[in-house]
């Protein structure tokens, strides 16, 4: 059985046809441009993919947010609010339901790209564990319980509000909603805006770094405190610099300060914190992964 997936981010669209990572038969990403330019070239993929390999099972969507995911909803399916320019209240999955007509899998981006790492990578046997990606935003999502985390709407761990002391660090934040939330001060587009230079141009050296794992550690304090994670994956394009990982897990141990006496933190920390196995294809495989587990629910349904 074949299967689609999107992977559909804020600055690029990623579509691919297959069953796992061993098995990607058709790929192709563009950038995300407007809503019907985006979405309609998606549409064309899938139609000649199902020409040339034969007709999809069902089609997965992993995306950006954030997104309604209630099922009895009138907008399932849409991008609700947010700072993407053109993209609130847009309706992601409905265009595929009707232009191919698949059943259509859907989830933020993050939980599918934990799907993916659940079912071929670092978090196989977890029960409980989280997915952060660090880029033009910050999202999270991962399993609790042996589920994907869902609830009110969906994690918006990108939007935890950190502790400040403005006098020493006067930067306001770039999050158009929060400002300073962890977005706003963490992200891709925070970075460029607090030091006027993308990310990767800054050395290895720059003060930016230290910042930022100071910033990304102070947020995952709070989650291991909340959640108890078994492990924390993070992935995205700010996550390439080679020296975060090791001044995150730094900053971590210190701001526990041995109170969470765990082996996976105290012995075990750089496997405890880490990136994903899947590397920058995390999501997109888990927009096939959706769209699997989707077609398996449906089969172990009396």
């Amino acid at each position: 059985m074949l299967y689609g997936g999107i992977e559909g981010g804020g600055t690029k669209f990623v579509c691919v046809v297959g069953t796992s990572p061993a098995d990607v038969r058709a790929e192709e990403r563009f950038p995300t441009s407007t809503p019907d330019a985006t979405l309609g070239r998606a549409v064309a993929f899938f139609r000649d993919q199902q020409t040339r390999l034969g007709p999809l099972s069902a089609l997965g969507i992993g995306s950006f947010g954030p997104v309604d995911l209630r099922p009895g909803s009138p907008t399932f399916g849409f991008i609700t609010s947010t700072p993407k320019p053109g993209w609130q209240n847009v309706d992601v999955a409905g265009p595929f339901r009707r232009a191919l007509g698949l059943s259509v899998a859907f989830d933020t981006d993050t939980n599918a790209a934990a799907l993916s790492e659940w079912r071929w990578g670092a978090a196989k046997g977890l029960d409980t564990f989280l997915y952060l990606t660090i880029g033009t935003g910050i999202g999270g999502g991962g399993f609790v319980g042996g589920r994907l985390l869902h609830g009110l709407v969906h994690p918006e761990i990108g939007h935890l509000r950190l502790p400040r002391d403005l006098a020493v660090d006067p930067f306001p934040g770039a999050c158009p909603f929060h400002g300073d939330c962890l977005e706003g001060l963490a992200s891709g587009p925070a970075l460029l805006a607090r030091w006027g230079r993308p990310a990767e141009s800054l050395p290895q050296d720059h003060p930016a770094w230290a910042l930022e794992a100071r910033h990304l550690a102070l947020a995952l304090v709070n989650l291991i405190c909340a959640v108890s994670p078994e492990r924390i994956l993070m992935g995205g394009g700010v996550m390439d610099q080679a020296q975060l990982f090791p001044l995150i897990r730094r900053e971590v141990k210190a701001l526990l300060n041995d109170y969470v006496r765990a082996p996976a933190i105290l012995e075990g920390i750089e496997t405890f914190i880490a990136p994903p196995a899947l590397g920058a294809r995390a999501g997109v495989l888990g927009a096939l992964a959706l769209a699997q587990r989707a077609v398996e629910e449906a089969r172990a349904v009396p």
